[in-house]
């Protein structure tokens, strides 16, 4: 193709470029056949991953941010296409990923005339990506439009979403000079540091100063800030607790960090938050409301790189805008050093109590497998150079209960939205970013159907491509929704309901086998560490199926599920016979948490 014939979708290709994307994720259809055309014609990046659905591709995007934290792209047509990206951009909306999405549209002469898949996409688009939606309607617009995506997508962590009718695309590419009504741009984006005033670092100092017992929330904003975090706990003797989001980047190894906070969380983090008279936010803005203290109880410092973070989830006496790790360091220069305290000695309690808890639960019998212990022995073979994906369900629970991971890890999920189907689309981006690294993928039955085995067709066909074919995925097989389940029975204190509920069998070793993967079924705990050698030691992606336990309780921490048994008992006895097992369980559960209050 010479110059002259360049179409506007190669100039789009060009910009990737320019912006160092190395991939761009999606599914054909006429829509973005020019510009899937234009990916061909180039000779370098980026390069086309395609999915098996619009969705899948779109996960892959989001995963791709997350690991990364470079942009990542989907690219998908019109209609139905553009409807299927809207479940995984508000899971990069609501976990702050920065991704930009390419959707076509039908010609613009047809627009407004209820033409075939045409669809109203900056309406459809309005709420998700709120900071940038656009509709190219002329060559011209690009590359300005796309610089423009790209600087909105880095700046506020959110998706971007740029409308190319099909003429659009397949137009002469433009050539820009300085003519009235011509923006010519740059593709260029850099940020600084932020710093906290020293006025508020003062208040902030003084507030913690005035506590007895410290307690420090880590979010996701602490990405780079792990061992400030660390250092401000051991100058303060302060409990460590994470959001979902901030679970990867605190040592949990460590005799202060209580694990996660909420619904989900360990019993000593709901403790320690429940027990301090001083919080710190960091880099957090985690929903689980409930598990903050009590409004009053408790003096409260939130950090936070954005001024409207401050006060989002609790009210709080000192707001601090800057960056974690120059903010922590600034702090730790005006605290005093509190080697030993009472309080620390209790958080110490506290998570040791935690870790034996975990421990126990782990070895306690089910029908057949415990996911928990499955899990554990799991995350034990998961080395320091290995990237993690989770998917939604109670393969949470367990991931934040059972996984304690190097922080040299990053581990995604879909948290704030809390999407199922994600892990095996995220593992794939994973590999994707980084082929040298392998992947642990953990996830239940009923995302599997939902979206992961419709992906696992894409592991099948882009494993060869690996540099490192090391791709493990643990599938927790218990035939139900045990997440919804547990929740029928503990918020409506309601027996579970089978149709509802039940997830048709499915040979999910089998299946991937048939895809030319590998695949260990296991259902005796016996074996299991035996399954999980052969599955870490394979030549190329595997499949384990692991045959666990519905009944193991999904029991929120001590204190707060204590409040929640009665309902969860009345709810399993209204089961009648099929409910014994639950109830014997849910005992059991509840017996050791008592045991080490």
């Amino acid at each position: 193709m010479t110059d002259t014939d360049r179409q506007t979708a190669d100039l789009i290709v060009d910009r990737l470029r320019d912006w160092d994307v190395e991939r761009v994720y999606g599914y054909a259809g006429d829509g973005n056949n020019p510009l899937l055309g234009a990916l061909r014609r180039s000779a370098a990046a980026p390069r086309f991953i395609s999915a098996r659905h619009e969705e899948g591709a779109a996960f892959m995007a989001v995963g791709e941010a997350k690991y990364t934290g470079r942009v990542g792209v989907v690219t998908s047509t019109q209609g139905p296409g553009a409807v299927h990206l809207l479940n995984p951009l508000y899971d990069a909306k609501l976990d702050s990923a920065p991704v930009v999405a390419l959707v076509a549209q039908q010609h613009t002469s047809v627009l407004g005339s209820d033409y075939q898949q045409e669809i109203d996409l900056q309406t459809l688009f309005h709420d998700v990506a709120s900071p940038f939606v656009q509709l190219v309607s002329s060559p011209e617009q690009l590359p300005m439009v796309l610089d423009r995506a790209f600087r909105s997508a880095l700046a506020t962590a959110q998706p971007a979403v740029l409308i190319l009718p099909h003429d659009v695309q397949q137009a002469p590419a433009p050539e820009h000079g300085q003519a009235h009504g011509e923006v010519v741009t740059s593709p260029r984006w850099s940020t600084g540091r932020v710093l906290p005033r020293d006025e508020d670092l003062a208040e902030a100092a003084a507030t913690i100063e005035a506590g007895e017992k410290v307690a420090l929330l880590v979010g996701r904003g602490a990405k780079h800030a792990g061992a400030e975090v660390l250092a401000l706990a051991e100058h303060l003797g302060a409990g460590i607790t994470t959001s979902l989001l901030g679970k990867p980047f605190v040592d949990e190894g460590h005799a202060l960090a209580a694990g996660t906070m909420g619904h989900l969380g360990t019993s000593a983090s709901a403790q320690i938050l429940q027990g301090c008279d001083t919080l710190v936010i960091i880099g957090s803005n985690d929903p689980w409301t409930e598990f903050y203290p009590a409004p009053g109880s408790a003096r409260v410092v939130q950090i936070d790189i954005d001024p409207a973070m401050l006060g989002n989830r609790h009210p709080v006496d000192v707001g601090v805008v800057g960056e974690a790790g120059p903010t922590i360091e600034a702090l730790l220069e005006r605290l005093s050093p509190r080697p030993d305290s009472p309080w620390r000695t209790e958080v110490e309690h506290r998570v040791r109590a935690w870790h034996e808890i975990a421990a126990e639960r782990a070895y306690i019998p089910a029908e057949p497998l415990n996911p928990e212990l499955v899990v554990r022995r799991f995350a034990e073979r998961v080395g320091a150079d290995w990237q993690v994906a989770i998917d939604v369900g109670s393969a949470v629970y367990h991931y934040v209960r059972q996984m304690r991971l190097p922080t040299t890890v990053p581990a995604h999920l879909s948290s704030t939205l809390a999407s199922m189907g994600c892990a095996i689309p995220f593992g794939v981006a994973a590999k994707e970013s980084s082929p040298r690294r392998p992947v642990a993928v953990l996830a239940g039955d009923g995302a599997m159907e939902m979206l992961g085995n419709t992906e696992l067709v894409t592991v099948a066909e882009r494993w060869p491509q690996w540099d490192d074919p090391r791709f493990v995925i643990l599938v927790l097989c218990n035939r139900d929704l045990s997440e919804v389940t547990w929740e029928q029975r503990e918020m409506e204190a309601q027996p579970r309901f089978a149709p509802s509920q039940d997830v048709p069998g499915f040979d999910f070793a089998g299946y991937a086998r048939l895809l030319g993967l590998h695949g260990v079924s296991v259902a005796d705990p016996d074996s299991v560490e035996a399954a999980l050698d052969e599955a870490f030691a394979a030549d190329r992606p595997v499949l384990i199926e692991a045959v666990t336990d519905p009944d193991v309780p999904l029991l929120p921490p001590f204190p707060h599920g204590r409040q929640k048994l009665e309902a969860m008992r009345t709810g399993i006895e209204a089961e009648g016979e099929p409910g014994a097992h639950a109830l014997e369980l849910l005992a059991a559960y509840a017996r050791i948490e008592e045991e080490r209050q």
